[in-house]
């Protein structure tokens, strides 16, 4: 399979995963504990678990002098489970662990002490311990926030730091030094020729640069959404001024960091928070405009579960529309007194329940429709692009359209 295709599938394959999380978390978020009974450990990634062993043990310790008997059984119980849970890991995955524990049972006079536990799509930066009335999931959250990926580059006249941004995790790709700005002994040149050599010496520094940039943009087909440039001086505007990029790639913002390192491209990213923010909303605001435009005059696009899955299975659809908190499943019940047999594409809050002869019906099989649809998109090379409900279009989607849809690329 050619490489393209490899980062292609590796991209949809990301998707579905997101995806998963986020239901995940959902479901995470509508847990609450009576008091502080819900655990939540973060394990950054390279932490050794040896130590986050110790540290749980010791917070076991301190918690068996917990006042109130519920709080202290059930917290007590949801740390062992985590102790045991670590034990199944000789080491901590590659991008760290998260595992929350607790009593999620509706009557607080019972204890249903369970464990749920995540691998984070990004490499885990915090190390926390927590008990509360709920699971703590911000840092999870921040990382299925953005989806979009961004080249940037934090730069002055002797070095460069080029790195990919995705969500909150910033890459590293390559650092270069250069002495294009440094001084040079003269020894017979003229001025002129002295002059010449620093701006060719300049200009092959701006092309390194700009080479390893343009390679990660052909290498992934311009997927990503566009370049940050930021570093201390005029450095930065020069390069963007020379025009050395290849001209497909969009630079969307400079931005005056004090440093070229790891430390300023986490100013860049900093500096560029609103920007990129706005980025995401345009991109949701442009799919959803070409939805909605193309389902008032009958065009190329289709919405409702069943329709978007022929197109899917017909090769037709170009882009996948789903609301990103939509829970969608295929469910078969069987009557409990004729045997019949319904099957029903529902709402994760709907259930059927009664039937007409007085039976009622069980449900004998469930599967994530939504998950089926993003499995279909990704076999076909098909675009997941998830869309919130917090714009007025977001909302039209979701209340209109069901929260599922698809562009077309033919009828």
């Amino acid at each position: 399979m050619p490489k393209v295709k490899l980062l292609e599938s590796a991209i949809y394959g990301v998707m579905k995963k997101e995806y998963s999380l986020l239901k995940e978390i959902k479901r995470l978020k509508s847990i609450r504990g009576s008091g502080t009974q819900l655990v939540s450990v973060y394990i950054p990634a390279g932490y050794q678990l040896s130590e986050e062993i110790a540290r749980l043990r010791n917070e076991y310790s301190t918690s068996s002098n917990i006042k109130s008997k519920q709080t202290r059984t059930n917290v007590l119980a949801a740390i062992d489970k985590i102790l045991q849970y670590l034990k199944l890991y000789r080491s901590t995955p590659k991008n760290g662990l998260v595992v929350f524990a607790g009593n999620i049972s509706d009557d607080q006079s019972k204890s249903d002490v369970q464990l749920f536990s995540m691998e984070p799509p990004e490499p885990l930066k915090v190390n926390i311990y927590r008990c509360d009335s709920t699971f703590v999931l911000d840092p999870i959250e921040a990382m299925v926030d953005t989806k979009d990926t961004y080249v940037m580059v934090a730069m002055d006249g002797r070095e460069a730091t080029v790195a990919t941004l995705r969500g909150s995790h910033i890459q590293v790709i390559k650092k270069i030094h250069s002495m294009a700005h440094a001084k040079i002994k003269k020894g017979g040149q003229s001025a002129n020729r002295y002059k010449r050599a620093i701006e060719e010496s300049i200009d092959d520094y701006y092309k390194q640069v700009s080479d390893i940039i343009s390679d990660i943009f052909l290498r992934s087909e311009f997927k990503e959404k566009g370049l940050l440039v930021g570093g201390p001086g005029p450095a930065k505007e020069n390069f963007v001024k020379a025009k050395a990029l290849n001209y497909q790639i969009k630079v969307l913002g400079i931005y005056d960091t004090g440093y070229t390192d790891e430390t300023g491209l986490n100013e860049l990213v900093e500096k560029a928070g609103e920007l990129l923010k706005e980025q995401e909303a345009s991109k949701e605001r442009k799919v959803l405009e070409k939805f909605m435009k193309e389902v008032a005059v009958g065009g190329l696009a289709v919405y409702g579960y069943e329709k978007t899955r022929i197109a899917l299975e017909k090769k037709q659809a170009s882009t996948l529309i789903l609301n990103d908190t939509i829970e969608l499943y295929k469910v078969k019940y069987k009557c409990s007194v004729c045997g019949s047999v319904l099957e029903k594409v529902e709402l994760g809050n709907e259930r059927q329940t009664k039937h007409n002869d007085g039976g009622t019906f069980g449900i004998i099989e469930e599967k994530d429709a939504i998950e089926e649809l993003i499995d279909m998109a990704d076999a076909n090379g098909v675009e997941t692009v998830f869309v919130s409900d917090e714009s007025s279009l977001g909302k039209e989607f979701i209340m209109g359209f069901k929260g599922v849809g698809a562009l077309l690329r033919y009828r």
